[in-house]
């Protein structure tokens, strides 16, 4: 049986993708904000969606759909500025919010959901990360073990996984942070005020990318 991947070429694309992944971005920024201001469970289910959203990027690149992206302009203008009306319009929701933080009750199920929800469309909105694993992914492909398209969508799956274990590490962390702040008075105003700031400063670059 033909492996598709080499151990060694595994073990340095998960080394690779692992600090990629801890890099500051927009991704990590979002599970942050959601965990210090919703709690761990909220920043589980924001990574849970991003992750969602690169299964979707790994099968479009593997497909030559993001390839199809690229070389049109117009479809590209027209994800990327989706995606900053979302980013705006989700700071836009957290300068409504109330001062009292999420993370003060349990997260409720459909408010799990919606944020799962908001990780997908943060993700698959932005075609910066879709070019991302166009050029990333095939370094790793071994054209010698054949079924490029099978490969990639295994290394996506691979990244994804590991992508996930530490974004959900990352959400303990900031969400235990948020646990311990979340009594001073007037903080929530804040953490709304700073949720905003970054959404925007995300949504604001994202509108400014270029190919």
């Amino acid at each position: 049986m033909r492996i598709l991947i080499e151990q060694s070429q595994l073990i340095y694309f998960i080394a690779a993708s692992a600090a990629l992944t801890l890099l500051p971005g927009p991704d990590i920024l979002f599970v942050i904000t959601q965990s210090i201001s919703q709690g761990k469970k909220a920043g589980i289910a924001t990574a849970s969606g991003l992750c969602t959203g690169v299964l979707a990027h790994t099968t479009a690149a593997a497909l030559g759909v993001s390839a199809l992206v690229y070389k049109s302009a117009l479809a590209f203008e027209i994800v990327k500025y989706a995606g900053a009306a979302y980013l705006l319009y989700l700071a836009w929701h957290a300068l409504k919010e109330s001062e009292e933080l999420i993370s003060s009750a349990p997260v409720r199920e459909n408010n799990t959901f919606a944020l799962y929800k908001r990780g997908i469309f943060m993700n698959v909105l932005n075609p910066k990360v879709a070019l991302f694993f166009l050029a990333f992914l095939p370094q790793f492909v071994n054209i010698d073990s054949g079924n490029v398209p099978m490969q990639m969508i295994f290394l996506g799956i691979i990244f994804m996984v590991q992508a996930w274990l530490i974004f959900s590490a990352v959400s303990v962390f900031a969400g235990t942070v948020g646990e311990r702040i979340i009594q001073k008075p007037g903080v929530g105003r804040y953490i709304n005020w700073g949720k905003a700031g970054i959404f925007t400063f995300i949504g604001i670059k994202l509108a400014l990318t270029h190919k």
